[in-house]
């Protein structure tokens, strides 16, 4: 048995925790509708940028849905993962405590989707795409499990949700999709289409808008390619895949609760370099 994954990327979530998930949600309230909720998307760079985002999901979805798992749709940052990877089993650690595997779930998911996952912890070594959420769910959810599963955008993510999906009909599983969105600036990521500042963060901002209204529309299979051809979120796998997954449990669209970027939440004197960041609930 797998006893536990520890933690890789601690840099992006240092300090008191249960603190910081307190002045995240400061305030905040989470929407009265809809009602029943089947999933979200949250990102993942380091709480401080990202953390408010983030936060407000997690406590949407633990007001208006108590699940008994999260299905963790990850994006993939490491070129060598080819193919989607299940953990199958275990728990991961966090500062919080640690937060289960449901084991008997992943089990039925690699049955379900046999040709387009596999089992393979590995493939989740120093990735932090769904590692940054483990303490919000700790945090949040106490007591729920997880399945985590890296999801890459060149291996049918609309496929696995959809069938995902239809494996945990009936089940109390809710999915999340863990992707930040356009990464601008040309010495930090080599995409600075439109040169810097404040023209260029408007423009970078309308960039993530158009994968945003993607997801808000439930049009999973469009989210790859537009992702492809203007660079507008580091885990496109992750979104078609929880798109699609709350699309096929009869969702009508998402709702965005926060876009925001790294410029807007640590200013610089000009913009040159930012994030994009979106919270949403289906």
């Amino acid at each position: 048995m797998i006893q536990k994954r520890p933690m890789h990327n601690r840099s992006f979530y240092p300090g008191d925790l249960k603190r910081q998930v307190e002045d995240f949600l400061s305030g905040f309230e989470p929407p009265d509708e809809p009602v029943d909720l089947v999933g979200g998307v949250v990102p993942h760079a380091g709480w401080m940028f990202s953390g408010r985002v983030a936060a407000k999901v997690w406590r949407t979805l633990a007001e208006r849905r108590r699940p008994r798992s999260v299905i963790l749709f990850g994006a993939v940052h490491n070129p060598s993962v080819e193919v989607n990877a299940i953990y199958p089993e275990g728990s991961w650690e966090t500062p919080l405590g640690d937060v289960e595997v449901d084991a008997e779930l992943a089990a039925l998911i690699l049955n379900a989707v046999s040709a387009l996952a596999a089992a393979d912890p590995d493939a989740h070594r120093g990735e932090h795409s769904i590692e940054v959420q483990m303490p919000f769910i700790k945090a949040l959810l106490p007591g729920v499990k997880v399945v985590p599963i890296a999801v890459s955008p060149h291996h049918q993510p609309v496929q696995l949700g959809d069938l995902i999906a239809h494996a945990t009909k009936g089940l109390p599983v809710i999915a999340v999709g863990s992707s930040d969105l356009t990464h601008y600036g040309e010495d930090r990521f080599a995409f600075a289409p439109r040169g810097t500042g404040p023209a260029a963060h408007e423009w970078m901002k309308s960039n993530d808008q158009r994968v945003i209204l993607l997801a808000e529309r439930l049009l999973a299979e469009e989210i790859p390619p537009e992702v492809a051809a203007h660079h507008n979120a580091c885990g496109p796998g992750a979104l078609a895949a929880v798109t699609a997954f709350a699309r096929a449990r009869g969702s009508e669209g998402g709702i965005v609760l926060e876009h925001t970027t790294s410029h807007e939440v640590v200013p610089e004197a000009s913009f040159t370099a930012g994030v994009g960041y979106a919270g949403m609930v289906f």
